[in-house]
């Protein structure tokens, strides 16, 4: 894929629900999926979840999250949310396929969506933010913050794999670069990804960088700023370059075909021998 398919700048895919609004037909994969959306004060927002499940997830607010599935099945969860996604770790909702969600705010706010196409109808869950495992990766320039939130060893999903990363302005993240495009048992999984971006500050802006693990696989080298996504459906992507003085958050939203729901990557033999990994 190009550059322009890869790089979705703020605006290019919202739509009268959503200011962000990824399916799988859009990103010409399929399963994974990423909607971002917007609530004045006292709004709401319903949308069925057909066969995805959903988490969402509070970007700015909070929100009661109402969930009714075809059985009578019905769950309310309150979400306390957060100032900013740079405020610190939020609490979650777990939203199984097949179910009704109604989304309100009282004081308004912004809520991901982040979803994936799956089989199994797993039970509606609230995630307290004090549980969320936080992980302090890389050191150096290469540190970051990584909020495991709906990892695939923290929170129980079908297929969605879903975590938040924050990078300290002037660093590197994403880094040795790496991949996930192929299943290799025990090895490598094959996982569609997803980020989404903003950056802390006016004018703040970051690069990231996708470039082809195969012939003709993807390659891109993109300027990003708050609102932006990026579609990594093969390649090595890394790094993610947060602009000095402004600190660099995304969310990344992965699912794929494996019968396992598994993360693991292979990085990039060039880049290994200085930085061994994440280590």
């Amino acid at each position: 894929m190009t550059s322009t398919d890869l790089h979705l700048p703020k605006g290019t895919t919202a739509n009268a629900q959503y200011a962000v609004d990824i399916d799988p037909k859009l990103a010409g994969w399929t399963h994974s999926s990423l909607r971002v959306v917007e609530l004045a004060p006292g709004g709401s927002h319903t949308f069925t979840t057909g066969d995805s499940e959903w988490v969402v997830l509070p970007l700015q607010g909070g929100c009661t999250v109402q969930i009714e599935t075809a059985s009578t099945e019905k769950a309310e969860f309150q979400l306390l949310g957060r100032g900013s996604v740079f405020a610190g770790v939020s609490d979650f909702a777990y939203v199984p396929r097949d179910a009704r969600v109604q989304i309100a705010s009282g004081a308004g706010g912004r809520f991901a969506l982040a979803g994936a196409k799956c089989e199994r109808r797993l039970p509606a869950r609230y995630g307290p933010a004090p549980e969320v495992p936080v992980e302090e990766r890389g050191s150096g320039t290469c540190a970051r913050q990584v909020r495991n939130f709906a990892s695939a060893d923290s929170f129980d999903c079908d297929k969605l794999i879903a975590v938040e990363v924050i990078t300290p302005g002037g660093n590197w993240s994403s880094y040795p670069p790496h991949k996930h495009d192929e299943h290799r048992p025990g090895e490598e999984s094959e996982l569609e990804e997803i980020y989404y971006f903003e950056i802390d500050g006016p004018s703040g802006l970051g690069y990231q960088r996708v470039f082809p693990s195969r012939e003709g696989g993807s390659d891109m080298l993109a300027e990003i700023r708050s609102g932006d996504a990026v579609l990594v459906p093969d390649g090595w992507h890394g790094p993610s370059i947060a602009q000095p003085g402004h600190d660099m958050y995304y969310l990344n939203v992965m699912a794929g075909p494996g019968e396992t729901r598994e993360w693991r990557i292979c990085f990039h033999p060039d880049h290994t021998e200085t930085t061994e990994g994440y280590r």
